[in-house]
């Protein structure tokens, strides 16, 4: 049976050659968004805010006082963690299958960017440190404004609106 099978396979393969083809994601799907990366960002902006000003309970505190301030840190420190690691991710979805040769013709230093990026990530999983978070969300922050600029598209910088504060490129629809 096999024997057959790759008979009829080769037989195709002759009459119509296979071509090779390429897409830019897996499926391809042509649903691509920096945003996630952005909110990722700033979420981990807001765990360093929230860490930051956790407040350390007195050594003679009740037991739940110092109990519901670790249960706050691991839960602050576990969702940062968590966001740097999806800020990666979807750095890594744009990096990997939205963007083609042709953008680096216009934008050299991508690789680099993403690189520096992917590494903020780390290294906001690795510590608890404001200054890389705010400049993980400025390094999403300019991959989000050279993503849309690939498609056209004006975008504008805002506040974000939220608790965190920060500033995040949005599709200037005005």
């Amino acid at each position: 049976m096999n024997r057959i099978v790759s008979s009829l396979l080769r037989i195709v393969d002759r009459v119509a050659p296979p071509e090779s083809v390429s897409a830019h994601c897996d499926i391809p799907c042509g649903i691509y968004d920096p945003h996630f990366a952005q909110i990722a960002a700033l979420t981990v902006l807001r765990m360093n805010q929230l860490i930051d000003g956790l407040q350390r309970p007195a050594p003679d505190a009740p037991a739940a006082e110092a109990q519901a301030a670790m249960n706050s840190l691991a839960r602050y420190i576990k969702t940062k963690e968590d966001h740097a690691e999806l800020c990666k991710k979807e750095l890594d979805i744009l990096w990997h299958d939205y963007f083609r040769p042709e953008h680096l013709e216009k934008y050299p230093d991508l690789h680099a960017k993403f690189w520096n990026a992917a590494k903020l990530a780390s290294k906001n999983k690795q510590t608890v440190d404001m200054q890389a978070a705010q400049d993980l969300l400025a390094a999403t922050r300019e991959i989000a404004e050279i993503f849309w600029a690939t498609k056209g598209v004006a975008t504008r910088v805002a506040g974000s609106n939220q608790t965190v504060g920060g500033e995040l490129v949005y599709v200037d629809n005005r």
